[in-house]
């Protein structure tokens, strides 16, 4: 565990590089340095854990600087003929001797969590790559007009905009020529026999722990979900020495966590260390929470509030332990989250998030961890244990008749001897089992905050913290995509402007159609400036027409991510997640398998003024045509789920809408429209005039 950094064509790149380990100076203390060759400086700062190496790691052809746990280094050491004191060592001297063009051969020899930044003498070349999972944190900044290269485990050691790497690719800078270019990295599927999936998951999580068990003392993120327990319960079994920990906020209201987290301590008997806080302590120490994770979204500031507490208790009764344990990942890939159980693909949910990981929890957590001085490791995120579950079969992840998530994950807690009560017990987030979400709430009335985010960002802009990734939003003019951007809004990121496609192609796979041409209101509405890309609405023509709409909105406006409004449609997640990915910015999907009755239904609380613009389906007449939604109408659409299963929220193509007004518009839309039919169920409504009017 240690912080990396390095900047290449650069004036004054080596105080550049020192300011930055500054910054980043409680990722290790154990020793820091830097080293120049050229027009390239890198710098590091070294927490030891497997022996103590000096880096950056400097030879006549090269160096290197890395963070890295890598299990298997002694074996490849055996197996290259190589001599090395400890990890580091070991991939200095492999790609020593094999050099830039077998990068990704060696990458996937592997085994453990990695993130390091190489520099070819002779190639002239500077290579980024980390493990799979994204465990070890790296971003990376390209500034192609002045050939400039950048790169560090924190964004806030970089004083300009930076993506984080994607661990599914690797980075080579030419020096010389001032290009960047890209390797693809693939997740192996792997085939299991039916029946053999539960012996086999048991194995490959035992196999993980086991490696992972540091050799000094060793503590537990515990909450007493199935997570953590199976974590705890395969350290009892390995007879491994570890303490567990669970912070939360007292005072407030009993945390649900607390009582099965006793429970469980007890009947595993492991020591179980409570972190309890106050609110002021809280209110206190909420700012620097905000400006280590580098957000003040209320969901990652509660997450990351959990872990801070806990990691701060471990650090101050027990200053030996170095390394802490956490379920992270087991949600992502076992279908942990309730929003699962609506999904009409289990397995591509899983990869969506698993792959969103690295740029979301693994960041901060890791962030965390290290200003309390602890490395932070997450054996359900061993490569073949992500493999496999990628691989399974989704009815081993959700009982679809009971609803059951992570069904393996507690059937294997039954086989270890944990009661059914205890494995199958039901949890929430981390942040509502301990209470600091409801103290971010408690904290904003008492200030006299309207909402969770209004009341984060104060502490911001008091701090002069980094907010939120400033974001675009892609919308279409419907509900959808605009009330997208408003829980974006809510979370405390800022848009910084709209970004629409005019397809010509009225039955567009990936874009709404219909008043389109009303965008333009809306953005004036909105205060916000607006990019318009045409596309022909070829099938995947219009995939590369996004590609350059979102191009134009990084490049002019900075931003570093893309709002959607995706409810229910993998074909459109997939494709604005992979668009994003390419151009190296995060995708946001904020409806994502939302109840469509619940969430219609917040339409109308948030105050959204929704037309229906067109329709097409059994119960929807031509009333419906031009109707504003309102608590009756919700009440009709929900009879019609019921008699004749159409979706609440319109998402098999039953209707489509115009926001008229929301509460961020500073004037509303007026319009005057004809009704035209093909039959009694589809029609669609032609606008005649549209103007903006004071609200």
């Amino acid at each position: 565990m240690c912080g990396i950094i390095g900047f290449s064509n650069f004036l004054a790149a080596e105080g550049l590089v020192e300011k930055g380990l500054s910054i980043m100076k409680n990722r290790g203390k154990d020793y820091s340095n830097t080293v120049k060759i050229g027009k390239t400086v890198f710098g590091h700062n070294l927490h030891s854990i497997v022996g103590y190496v000096k880096q950056p790691l400097v030879s006549k052809k090269g160096m290197l600087v890395i963070n890295c746990e890598i299990y298997n280094w002694k074996e490849l050491s055996q197996r290259h003929n190589l001599l090395a004191k400890n990890d580091a060592e070991m991939v200095f001297a492999l790609l020593e001797k094999k050099g830039v063009a077998k990068v990704k051969e060696i990458i996937e020899e592997l085994d453990g969590d990695f993130s390091f930044a190489y520099y070819s003498k002779k190639e002239e070349k500077i290579v980024l790559a980390r493990d799979i999972s994204g465990v070890k944190p790296l971003v990376y900044f390209f500034d192609s007009k002045n050939k400039r290269f950048a790169f560090a485990s924190e964004k806030k050691a970089l004083s300009f905009g930076s993506v984080h790497l994607n661990p599914r690719k690797i980075v080579i800078f030419d020096t010389k020529k001032a290009r960047v270019s890209f390797l693809d990295r693939k997740i192996n599927a792997v085939k299991t026999k039916k029946g053999t999936e539960l012996k086999l998951v048991k194995s490959l999580l035992s196999n993980s722990v086991q490696k992972r068990v540091p050799s000094k003392e060793l503590a537990l993120l515990f909450s007493g979900g199935i997570d953590s327990t199976l974590l705890a319960a395969l350290l009892k079994e390995q007879k491994k020495e570890f303490v567990s920990v669970f912070s939360f906020v007292a005072g407030v209201l009993e945390p649900k966590d607390l009582s099965p987290a006793r429970e469980i301590a007890s009947l595993l008997k492991f020591q179980l260390i409570e972190a309890p806080v106050s609110l002021i302590q809280f209110e206190n120490e909420l700012p620097k929470i905000i400006s280590l994770i580098e957000s003040s979204d209320p969901v990652r500031v509660g997450v990351a509030s959990t872990i801070y507490f806990a990691a701060k208790k471990v650090e101050q009764t027990s200053p030996e332990v170095k390394v802490l344990f956490s379920g992270l990942g087991a949600d992502e890939l076992f279908a942990g989250y309730d929003r699962f159980k609506r999904s009409t693909n289990i397995s591509k949910d899983c990869y969506s998030y698993f792959v969103k990981l690295y740029e979301n929890d693994l960041y901060f957590q890791d962030i965390v961890c290290m200003y309390n001085k602890l490395e932070l490791r997450v054996p359900f995120l061993d490569r073949e244990l992500i493999s496999f579950a990628l691989s399974l079969n989704p009815k081993l992840k959700i009982d679809t008749s009971s609803g059951e998530n992570k069904l393996i994950l507690r059937k294997m807690g039954v086989s270890l001897g944990l009661p059914e009560k205890i494995a199958f017990r039901k949890k929430k987030a981390a942040q509502y089992g301990s209470n600091f979400d409801k103290a971010i709430e408690m904290l904003a009335k008492k200030n006299n905050f309207k909402s969770k985010a209004d009341y984060l960002n104060s502490l911001v802009e008091k701090q002069n913290s980094q907010k939120n990734i400033p974001i675009a939003a892609l919308v279409s003019t419907g509900k959808d995509s605009i009330y997208a951007m408003h829980l974006m809004q809510k979370q405390g990121y800022e848009i910084k402007c709209l970004v629409t496609i005019q397809s010509k192609n009225p039955d567009s796979f990936m874009f709404h159609t219909p008043t389109i041409e009303l965008a333009k209101l809306q953005a004036k509405a909105i205060e916000l400036p607006l990019i318009i890309v045409k596309t022909s609405g070829e099938k995947e023509k219009e995939i590369s027409d996004l590609k350059k709409a979102i191009i134009v909105a990084r490049e002019k406006y900075a931003v570093e991510g893309v709002c959607s409004g995706a409810l229910f449609s993998n074909y459109q997640r997939e494709r604005i997640e992979s668009v994003c990915e390419q151009v190296g910015i995060r995708s946001f999907a904020p409806l994502w398998q939302s109840d469509q009755l619940s969430y219609i239904k917040a339409l109308i609380d948030n105050k959204f003024k929704v037309m229906i613009t067109k329709i097409a389906a059994f119960g929807l007449d031509e009333t419906w045509l031009g109707k504003i939604l309102d608590s009756g109408s919700i009440k009709k659409l929900e009879f019609l789920k019921k008699r004749y299963g159409i979706n609440s929220a319109g998402e098999g193509g039953e209707y489509e809408s115009l926001v008229l007004d929301a509460p961020f518009f500073t004037k509303k839309i007026c319009v005057s429209y004809e009704k035209k039919l093909q039959n009694e169920f589809t029609g669609e409504i032609k606008i005649v005039s549209a103007k903006l009017v004071e609200k």
